[in-house]
């Protein structure tokens, strides 16, 4: 029997309004905002977003600074998504290791997938 259900994730940031915003932009998802802690949430999830000081973003694919974690949101057609997060503010960086999924940074550094549902 499972403890717990609904799990979220915070990510570390300098600005959590912008983050918030970028993601739950990206997922349709309702955003509740505050310059040190802000949410997404939708369809029973949550994602959380919190500042830090001295924050300091991951480097993608190097690990200088390890991406310790990241999100694949799965969509429809890479294209469509790709044109759709870019316009958000994501940035596509010039590695990208497989077919099936293309790599972004969102805006403060943290990288995450695009993967074909």
């Amino acid at each position: 029997m499972a403890i717990g259900k609904y799990p979220s994730f915070a990510l570390d940031c300098a600005d959590p309004v912008a983050l918030a915003e970028f993601y739950g932009a990206v997922l349709g998802w309702e955003v509740q905002k505050d310059d040190k802690w802000s949410e997404i949430r939708g369809d029973g999830q949550c994602i959380c977003f919190q500042r830090v000081d001295d924050y300091r973003a991951p480097v993608w694919p190097g690990q200088d600074v390890p991406q310790q974690m990241h999100l694949d949101v799965m969509v429809l057609d890479l294209d469509i998504a790709e044109a759709e997060v870019l316009e958000l503010g994501a940035t596509k960086p010039e590695h990208q290791p497989g077919t099936t999924f293309r790599v972004f940074l969102d805006p403060a550094g943290h990288p995450f997938c695009l993967c074909v549902d």
